[in-house]
């Protein structure tokens, strides 16, 4: 039995949430609604999360004792990583003290916060189908790993840096003019410059999907898993752009892609929603990345699903029932910051919302960069196909500028 207590009071169920960007604000306010007491935590003053959250604080997380110290004064009951800079050993550490709960657990933080942990669990490990891969710590290791002469990857392939959000630092390479720019790439854009990066070969896929996963307490006390339908995306430079939920998929390749997705979210264990990344080619299946954690690509649930990906993290967490069913096809759209400035204002939102079935979510990121993703715009439609035109049209309206 779940028992919630009430926010600040001495009998409170307390949550800290360690990165509060916008799939972390949705997450806090999911929380609250529940009755949860929320701590906030980010790199930078006033982040999304800062301002729904009881309490916000910002601090570098990827520094053991300032993440040790917080844990310490703000004392929760369940930790919520929700970035990949995170000082993953302190979190082993109070978890096997049993000070506090990691969610999913730390282990998982550990082994998803880069890139190589969760690649070598997939494929050396649960021996899941991938892509070909090589792990670089140098442009010199990047050239002989991508060289096939010498049995590398060849051309095309995909560089990243281990650990980066968002596809930040992630490029494709046609061929060897594009190395240095790659390795100079996934430099700048990785979360922390240790310089190591994965380079892997180019699958022919037809499409790539999320596939929300979902570990939550049954009735009896046992962890079951649950499935959304499929999230379709488009990406460009490894960043997504749009989304839409169901994506159509062959029987086969959809068991297949559930068996992939357990698989990987049973061995990392605990409780919570999972953003499982697949590619697809008619009834093959390879795994491609997970998240521990709600999805960029998840934020169409608002518009789609009786429970959002957000709702599902945060009853999942708790130990209370989840429901993944469908509610309507539906799309998302990004919205771009489009200049770098401080406090930017935004035109067009009431044409946005007149474009039928459309919600907006504007994040309320304190700064702007032009390929900054600062709202969405969520479009609901019986065809799925006629949300992707209403979710972008309505996108294209909003028109962000400095005030």
């Amino acid at each position: 039995m779940t028992t919630l207590g009430t926010p600040l009071s001495p009998h409170a169920t307390r949550v800290m949430l360690l990165g509060s960007g916008e799939l972390g604000k949705e997450v806090l306010i999911a929380l609250q609604r529940l009755g949860v007491e929320t701590i906030a935590v980010d790199r930078y003053e006033n982040a999304p999360g800062h301002q729904v959250a009881h309490r916000a604080h910002t601090i570098v997380m990827s520094d053991p004792e300032q993440l040790k110290a917080l844990i310490a004064q703000e004392q929760p009951d369940w930790v919520v990583p929700e970035i990949e800079a995170i000082a993953t050993p302190v979190l082993e550490e109070l978890e096997a003290a049993g000070t506090v709960r990691v969610v999913p657990t730390a282990r998982a933080a550990r082994l998803t916060m880069d890139r190589e942990g969760i690649r070598r669990l997939a494929a050396e490990t649960l021996g899941l189908p991938t892509s070909p891969y090589k792990f670089c710590d140098s442009f010199e290791e990047l050239q002989a790993a991508i060289d096939a002469v010498n049995g590398g990857i060849g051309y095309p392939c995909i560089v990243k840096p281990v650990m980066s959000s968002s596809g930040k630092g992630q490029s494709k390479i046609d061929g060897p003019a594009d190395v240095q720019r790659a390795w100079d790439y996934a430099m700048a854009g990785g979360r922390v410059s240790h310089g190591r990066v994965i380079v892997e070969g180019f699958i022919d896929f037809d499409y790539e999907i999320t596939l929300l996963t979902v570990r939550a307490r049954a009735a009896d006390g046992s962890v079951q898993t649950h499935f959304c339908d499929p999230i379709g995306h488009v990406q460009v430079s490894g960043d997504y752009v749009e989304s839409w939920q169901p994506h159509p998929m062959h029987p086969a390749a959809l068991e297949r892609a559930r068996q992939i997705a357990k698989a990987v979210t049973e061995d990392l264990g605990g409780q919570g929603l999972f953003g499982v990344e697949l590619f697809v080619k008619g009834e093959q299946v390879w795994f491609s990345e997970v998240s521990p954690r709600p999805h960029d690509t998840g934020m169409v649930t608002m518009a789609t699903q009786w429970q959002n990906e957000f709702e599902l993290h945060a009853r999942a967490i708790l130990g209370l029932p989840v429901d993944t069913t469908l509610n309507t096809p539906g799309a998302s759209a990004v919205v771009y910051g489009g200049v770098d400035a401080q406090g930017i204002v935004f035109d067009g939102v009431d044409a946005a919302l007149r474009v039928p079935g459309t919600e907006i979510r504007l994040f309320g990121k304190p700064e702007s960069f032009v390929k900054r993703r600062m709202g969405v715009l969520l479009a609901r439609h019986a065809d799925v196909e006629q949300a992707r035109v209403n979710a972008k049209r309505a996108a294209a309206l909003v028109q962000p500028r400095t005030a």
